[in-house]
């Protein structure tokens, strides 16, 4: 009998380590006690731990008319996929979705792996450290007809800029006129503002002005759910017969994917969405969520103040959600991991759950020793 002489998998090379998973793994191997997480995108209280709920709605026409195609995905990360596979086989434009720059790190990848191609669009101004309204708006003018735009719902990763809402008005118009596709992606909703209807009103603006969207969501920051995989995936049609159309081929996609999602996560979501008391519970909570970050914002930006920074952090406290494109540079990064031991993305991205009461003196020293 022949032996082979390598498997058949010999010639795979090792995957680069995760931009931002890799970073916790960094962190957890610091001996250092004043090490500080400042990389993944999950809420923890203010003595750094995960936060769970104790208590652990769409009322639109959209919805009483039925002329919604809705499914349970595996969060956002799988909502997302669901969509781009949706996209992929059934859009009848063109298969080319425009992100923001900078986007979450995993759209592209999402995307390109469901066959689509990806280019972009600006959005966020690294002189302001804010939105490029101007800039965005001129290349949503410039997307050729029937092509896919990507939207960040509310509280942008990783920018926490976010369009004030005569901007979404001007957008949605512009986008309408261009006859382009919107895909929304809402994963931090109620993180933005504390409001989760407030933090809903450029999906809703959207379907009111007629766009035919399609959205992700994910509970899984929101409701403390970010081990159970909660989320949805959307398509809004014309009509109750066209979604039920829709909704079988979209299950037709998900059976060879995943076959069907997890139910643990889901039963506590629609448990606490169909009880009044749990969900009164849950909205005071998710304000006490977005209340916490937006605390640590201002302490942030009044520590810095406080160590003798010229630098203007302004744009700490004008930035939402729940991180802070900082302005700090690759070299400036470096310098807080290696000689401070406080770990972020290389560009500058803060994770504000990660700030606490405890820390934020110690994060604000770093980062004025190092941007001075």
């Amino acid at each position: 009998m022949c032996k082979r002489s390598s498997s058949f998998w010999s010639h795979v090379e090792m995957g680069p380590p995760d931009a931002i998973l890799g970073i916790t793994e960094a962190y957890k191997k610091d001996a250092d006690s004043s090490k500080v997480n400042l990389g993944v995108g999950a809420y923890r209280d203010d003595n750094g731990k995960p936060y769970v709920l104790s208590c652990v709605r769409d009322d639109s026409q959209v919805i009483a008319n039925g002329s919604n195609a809705t499914v349970q995905g595996i969060s956002g990360t799988g909502s997302l996929r669901i969509g781009a596979a949706f996209l992929n086989s059934f859009f009848p434009g063109n298969k080319v979705v425009y992100l923001p720059v900078p986007s979450w790190g995993n759209h592209t990848p999402i995307f390109k792996h469901a066959g689509l191609d990806v280019k972009s669009y600006r959005f966020y101004d690294p002189k302001t450290c804010g939105f490029d309204f101007r800039g965005a708006m001129e290349d949503i003018s410039k997307i050729p007809e029937k092509s896919i735009i990507l939207l960040h719902a509310c509280a942008h990763n990783p920018t926490g800029v976010d369009p004030n809402l005569q901007q979404w008005v001007e957008m949605s118009a512009l986008i309408k006129k261009k006859n382009l596709f919107p895909f929304l992606d809402m994963a931090y909703q109620g993180f933005a503002s504390g409001d989760i209807n407030k933090d809903a009103a450029a999906v809703r603006m959207f379907v009111k002005d007629g766009h035919e969207i399609a959205l992700a969501q994910s509970f899984a920051k929101n409701m403390g759910l970010y081990g159970e995989r909660a989320g949805t995936f959307t398509v809004i049609t014309k009509s109750k017969d066209e979604a039920a159309k829709v909704l079988s081929q979209i299950k037709i996609l998900i059976r060879p994917m995943y076959s069907n999602p997890p139910l643990h996560g889901a039963r506590i979501v629609n448990e606490i969405l169909s009880d009044k008391e749990l969900t009164a519970e849950w909205l005071k909570e998710v304000k006490g969520m977005a209340d916490r970050i937006i605390s640590v914002r201002t302490k942030l930006r009044d520590n810095l103040k406080k160590e003798g920074s010229s630098r203007n952090w302004q744009h700490i406290t004008d930035q939402i959600g729940m991180f802070c494109f900082t302005g700090m540079t690759p070299e400036h990064v470096e310098r807080l991991t290696k000689e401070f031991h406080i770990y972020l993305t290389k560009d500058g991205r803060i994770s504000m759950a990660g700030v606490t009461s405890k820390n934020v003196e110690y994060l604000a020293h770093a980062m004025h020793q190092v941007t001075k």
